[in-house]
């Protein structure tokens, strides 16, 4: 099989969305049950792309926190967990089988730790740009060795009720960690054009975006 044939099949998997214009990016691709990662030399691999998205600059889906399935409408009243349950009470961190990227992707991926993130925010460049007509941060690398490598992360918005809000502008991320301060809580990270920051005080119910990880 060709480059060229190559690239082709792998245009047809979910979540392939690098551009190889060399045999050397080719061989550099990497992949876990399907979906691609880029190794930015942090503790985690990251995805290209978010939930349900197939493209990098794709929103993808929105979830409530700790829950596996799309809403038509994200309220109070209607979150799994609005009594409680395994995913919130006495827990650091989101139970896997709660974990909406290892239901809808399998193999070894989840969703990110607050303290990942913040991993990805201490050690990369984030770059405010627009790819492809989407907002967003392009995220890259500064370990010795990857620094040709990065992600890009659009600002999704989020999902309140029934409506898509302040995507274009700002970026809401879910993290697997629990808020320690503020009772049905989590932790999520936020993005906005020149800034971003990690915060716990987001609603469970609320529905953001997911960029997962694996080992």
């Amino acid at each position: 099989m060709s480059i060229d044939e190559a690239i082709e099949e792998l245009e047809r998997i979910p979540g392939y969305g690098m551009v190889f214009d060399d045999e050397a990016s080719f061989v550099n691709t990497k992949f876990e049950n399907g979906y691609g990662y880029v190794d930015l030399g942090l503790s985690v691999k990251w995805a290209m792309c978010n939930v349900g998205a197939e493209r990098p600059e794709e929103y993808g889906d929105y979830f409530a926190w700790g829950e596996v399935e799309t809403k038509e409408s994200y309220e109070p009243n209607n979150y799994k967990f609005v009594n409680g349950g395994s995913a919130v009470n006495d827990k650091n961190t989101l139970d896997i089988e709660n974990d909406v990227a290892h239901k809808e992707w399998g193999g070894k991926w989840r969703m990110p730790s607050r303290e990942e993130f913040d991993e990805l925010i201490q050690n990369c460049t984030w770059t405010w740009t627009t790819q492809k007509g989407v907002n967003g941060f392009l995220v890259t690398s500064n370990k010795p060795g990857y620094t040709d490598r990065s992600i890009f992360l659009p600002a999704a918005g989020l999902r309140s009720l029934s409506e898509l809000r302040l995507s274009g502008n700002i970026g809401f991320y879910w993290t697997t960690t629990p808020s320690e301060h503020f009772a049905e809580s989590a932790c999520f990270l936020y993005i906005t054009p020149g800034f971003k920051s990690l915060y716990e005080s987001a609603a469970r119910n609320q529905a953001h975006t997911v960029r997962p990880v694996c080992p």
